[in-house]
């Protein structure tokens, strides 16, 4: 295996010139005029191009949790991972059509601004809480951890350098997150430059790598034939329920991907919450006009169809070769194996230059996301609950302080999480660890977004059923159903989990959680007020897209029915 060179460091360095470099050019071009205007920090008001916006949306959900995590599931399921990603463009255009007009019509800021002006204070208090706990507890740490887990394996560092390597990103995130949300928007255009050069030279070297493992030389086109031929069963995007006796391996596949059921449960909830209830997503459009966020936000679905190029098919390599002989010692690290090195073990194939613009990749994509999750934490603090119940008198240049300090207080909290791997998240693999862990309470915050969306009737007390029943529902049936109502009943199954205990899919789970959780909302709702004041009434005209806009979605769609048609 080749290692860094003079060369990998020298393009590594100026990466971080560049990005360095420009995010202080943006901050200090109007540093006087806006950087002080808490809406101006937060939110980038109106600075936001369409195509800064996309590529914002993009560059933050594209993180460790792509690279590392999807990769490593592309290794140990194969395309049908996929789905997060495909499925992510058709929501991006409900979210583009039908969300952020809700959102832009009632000068929505944050999430729990939402919740305040649809229901009322203590639903936005609670869920505030709940978000900063998650982002933290589980986004940051993991966003930090498997980043730094394949940087160091990389490099074939010990824990001294994982820790140096932690704290290295952290740092770095920071110097763009205190920018402000207009530094992050538009450095994140170079980010994603970066990271989708590097995620392709990545592809490339890994499907030349399966080529030459075969006797084929170095075509890159014979390694993607190659690994059709090997491994069909890694290129279907439906999962097969595993019958019984099945062996382990096939059972935790569905577990984690659940076949077609999937999508009539958790996929759309996963989905739809991520791209249109989530301040660190939404974020980026909530400063635009509704033409230029729409636009931008439907610019990232159309990217969305082509992400599993460069963090699928580098895993499904992986695979191919550790299948057949190859890898065996680098997808181990600290001499256990690890499906999450998949995509550090072909990086560690790259020859001189192209690996250090890979790491580069692989680094503006872990700091985008931290800078981005930091800024949305700072923001709920900072407006939700430092603003509304702790210093009401603030002026903008005080909550902007604020803001900086929770942007830092965030990431020092995090280093100290991910230190020894706290949370276990190499225990489960990191993508696994954080859809299951968000899952928990997606569910009950889609069912009160979008009944407050599109039901006037639902009330604050319903909200907050939602939110109790829906955490309350995804503890039931993750953990203790199959104990309670047994293995299998008309609304589920349960499989052997390989730790002794048995499992349902948490897609499914999230799913049933969902649909128990609109019932009960609805139930409270209708017996409450017919008439609710602070329903959204929101002008049709809004929803209309323009000639321009419908053409993006149409080609969006044909290109996904075609992607589906292959893979099905």
């Amino acid at each position: 295996m080749n290692k860094f060179s003079t060369i990998d460091y020298v393009i590594f360095v100026i990466y971080f010139i560049v990005v360095s470099g420009y995010g202080y050019w943006v901050y200090s071009r109007k540093k006087k005029a806006s950087i002080s205007a808490s809406h101006d920090f937060f939110l980038a008001e109106g600075s936001l191009t369409w195509w800064a916006i996309g590529a914002s949306l993009i560059a933050s959900n594209i993180s460790a949790e792509q690279f590392i995590g999807t990769s490593g599931q592309g290794f140990a399921v194969g395309l049908a991972v996929a789905a997060y990603e495909w499925v992510a463009a058709i929501a991006l255009i409900i979210v583009a059509v039908w969300f952020i007009p809700v959102y832009l019509k009632n000068k929505i800021f944050t999430m729990p601004q939402f919740l305040h002006t649809r229901y009322n204070e203590t639903v936005s208090f609670i869920m505030a809480i709940f978000w900063l706990f998650l982002y933290i507890f589980v986004n940051l740490t993991s966003i930090l951890y498997l980043g730094a887990l394949a940087i160091n394996n990389l490099i074939g560092g010990d824990m001294g350098s994982m820790h140096i390597i932690i704290i290295a990103l952290a740092v770095f995130a920071l110097f763009i997150t205190l920018g402000g949300m207009k530094v992050i928007g538009f450095t994140d255009v170079i980010q994603v430059l970066v990271l989708v050069i590097g995620g392709l030279a990545t592809t490339y070297i890994a499907l030349t790598l399966v080529s030459e493992h075969f006797g084929l030389g170095k075509d890159a086109m014979a390694g993607l034939k190659t690994m059709f031929k090997d491994s069909p069963e890694h290129f279907k995007m439906m999962m097969s329920k595993p019958k019984p006796g099945a062996p382990q391996a096939e059972i935790t596949k569905y577990l984690a991907l659940p076949g077609i059921a999937m999508y009539f449960a958790g996929q759309w909830i996963v989905n739809l919450n991520y791209w249109g209830c989530n301040q660190y997503i939404t974020q980026r459009a909530l400063g635009a006009n509704l033409k230029t966020a729409r636009t931008g936000i439907l610019f990232a679905g159309l990217m969305k169809l082509a992400m599993p190029i460069i963090v699928v098919i580098p895993g499904i390599a992986a695979y191919v070769l550790y299948k057949n002989g190859g890898l065996q010692q680098e997808m181990a690290s600290g001499g256990h194996f690890n499906s999450d090195n998949a995509y550090s073990a072909i990086l560690g194939f790259l020859p001189t230059g192209l690996k250090g613009l890979s790491v580069a990749a692989l680094t503006a994509a872990i700091v985008a996301s931290l800078a981005g999750k930091a800024n949305s934490i700072s923001t709920i603090f900072t407006l939700d609950i430092y603003k509304k119940h702790i210093a009401k008198d603030a002026d903008e240049s005080k909550m902007v302080w604020v803001g900086k300090l929770t942007i830092l207080a965030a990431l020092i909290f995090s280093i100290l999480l991910t230190w020894k791997d706290m949370l276990g998240i190499s225990g489960e693999g990191g993508f696994t660890y954080i859809q299951k862990y968000t899952g928990y309470i997606s569910p009950g915050i889609f069912a009160i977004f979008i009944l407050g969306f599109f039901w006037k009737r639902t009330t604050g007390a319903a909200a907050i059923v939602g939110i109790l029943m829906g955490f309350a529902m995804s503890v039931l049936f993750n953990n203790f159903a199959p104990a309670l109502f047994g293995h299998e009943t008309f609304l589920y199954t349960a499989f052997p989990n390989g730790k002794g205990g048995w499992e349902i899919p948490f897609l499914i789970c999230m799913g049933l959680s969902f649909l128990f959780t609109i019932i009960a909302m609805v139930a409270v709702s209708l017996a409450g007020p017919k008439i609710n004041p602070k329903a959204f009434d929101i002008p049709k005209a809004m929803f209309k897209v323009e000639k321009s806009t419908m053409a993006l979605i149409i080609v969006t769609l044909l290109l996904l029915t075609m992607l589906y048609v292959k893979f099905w």
